[in-house]
């Protein structure tokens, strides 16, 4: 029950991040907003990265850090964009794609198998992307595209951080995501500089407060309960987010959005599940050895 909550209001805290995106629009500059939301989450994680510091982190895991951050800048500026441009409910249920790219991604770069039951919780995954956006029977938008392009740069980012836990501590992961992500984003921010307002700051302030709250809810969820338990409840953020788009911004229901956002999860599920059991199999004993 723990983790059920836990991960309820996970769901609950990243719908309000879409909310204040959506609310703040495309007047400021996607990769601007991306910025200043990582600029502030930075000074937030000072005081817990000083208090957790064990030094300067080894060649190997600078350059991970490195790469995470020019990686997830720009996937977090995609969805900016994106934000800003299409539905909250589609944005959601598009995002869901980022743990299928996962898969492929651990196949392709950390020596995993791509065994049937990944194979075919990918497939699963696409065709829920595919009812969502409906090539031929509508025209892709931008927003649409830059989703689709930001899904596998997030699962990247992903796998990095998985790599990153072998020798680092998860909140010095989280500290040193928003630096760099910060250093990458700062550039081009500078570029398309805007002054921004101070309601506009404040909104983003609150973004990255809730961003963080959102990521140590999710943390505590997993640490619960089995994640075959809470990946099924990551729809809950889909119903939110359409409860958002239709009462603050008087966004439309689409049933195509919840019909693949509903089948993308499943596929998720799926192959989560199945490779829980798999663990288990490998971690449980003969019968001899249990009776020794």
């Amino acid at each position: 029950m723990h983790g059920i909550l836990w991960m309820v209001v996970t769901g609950l805290l990243f719908a309000f991040v879409t909310g204040v995106v959506r609310y703040l629009g495309s007047e400021l500059p996607p990769i601007e907003g991306a910025f200043i939301r990582y600029a502030i989450g930075t000074l937030m994680m000072i005081p817990l990265v000083y208090r957790d510091w064990t030094g300067v982190p080894d060649r190997q895991s600078l350059k991970l850090h490195i790469g995470r951050g020019v990686v997830h800048s720009v996937a977090v500026s995609l969805w900016f964009f994106a934000m800003a441009r299409i539905p909250i409910a589609e944005v959601t249920a598009i995002g869901y794609m980022a743990p299928i790219f996962v898969t492929l991604g651990a196949a392709l770069f950390l020596g995993e198998r791509l065994q049937i039951r990944r194979i075919s919780g990918v497939v699963l995954g696409f065709l829920g992307a595919m009812i969502i956006i409906r090539p031929g029977f509508q025209e892709i938008n931008l927003g649409q595209m830059a989703q689709l392009g930001a899904a596998p740069l997030f699962a990247s980012s992903f796998i990095m951080a998985k790599k990153l836990t072998e020798r680092v501590r998860p909140l010095m992961i989280v500290g040193m995501l928003s630096l760099f992500c910060t250093l990458a984003l700062m550039p081009g921010a500078l570029l398309q500089w805007r002054s921004p307002t101070s309601e506009e700051i404040a909104w983003l302030s609150l973004t990255a407060l809730l961003a963080t709250a959102g990521h140590y809810t999710l943390t505590k969820a997993f640490a619960a309960a089995p994640i075959t338990v809470t990946q099924p409840l990551a729809f809950l953020q889909l119903i939110w987010a359409i409860l958002i788009g239709v009462f603050l911004f008087d966004e439309a229901i689409d049933p195509f959005v919840i019909v693949g956002g509903a089948i993308v999860v499943t596929a998720v599920t799926y192959i989560s599940h199945r490779e829980v059991q798999a663990r288990r199999k490998l971690q449980t004993p003969p019968a001899v050895a249990t009776e020794i």
